[in-house]
């Protein structure tokens, strides 16, 4: 299981085998059955995770009921609540197996001491976070000024693997528009 882990840390960093091979045996392996938690709305999330297969979404629920999904998290992706990662608060999201999904898991003092005792990961973490920054940014940026159906073109280029994987409401609650415009959005491209 941990080695599709490995053959990313080879494509993605500089990392050598032995710090490969130091972090991955401080994971912890687990895998998450569709509509299993990983984290929910409340909890402090302890670990850093990173999924080897699988899909998962981080969503907030509105008090009138609706679910607003802030991101997907696929194969070969990481995934926590930073806020409630690094402030140790309670969440005020959750995070939740969208399919079946094997993930490596690592506590905050594990992942800590590894930043610590390995340069090489703690650069590409730090690149990581920049990324993750400018990718939000960009992310908010269309969510507040792009029309719907710009906000679909933009799915759909820059997920385009996502399509066939998610239910159409779950693509609503991403893009914040209504199933029914999403709907009439994909029917309108359908007879072009």
């Amino acid at each position: 299981m941990t080695s599709g882990f490995e053959i990313y840390c080879h494509s993605h960093t500089n990392l050598s085998d032995e710090e490969i091979e130091r972090i991955v045996s401080t994971a912890i392996p687990g895998s998450l059955q569709r509509n299993e938690s990983l984290l929910q709305q409340g909890q402090v999330c302890r670990h850093k995770t990173f999924i080897l297969k699988g899909l998962l979404r981080t969503y907030g629920i509105a008090e009138d009921g609706s679910e607003y999904i802030l991101q997907f998290s696929t194969d070969n992706s990481w995934t926590l609540d930073a806020e409630s990662y690094h402030l140790q608060s309670a969440s005020q999201f959750n995070i939740t197996a969208i399919e079946r999904t094997e993930v490596l898991q690592w506590t905050r003092a594990d992942f800590d001491r590894l930043l610590t005792d390995i340069p090489a990961l703690n650069i590409y973490s730090l690149q990581l976070i920049t990324r993750t920054t400018y990718t939000g940014r960009q992310r908010l940026f269309t969510t507040l000024s792009a029309s719907p159906e710009e906000k679909y073109e933009d799915f759909v280029r820059t997920y385009p693997d996502l399509l066939a994987r998610l239910p159409l409401h779950m693509i609503a609650a991403y893009l914040g528009i209504s199933l029914k415009t999403l709907t009439r959005i994909r029917h309108s491209q359908l007879h072009r």
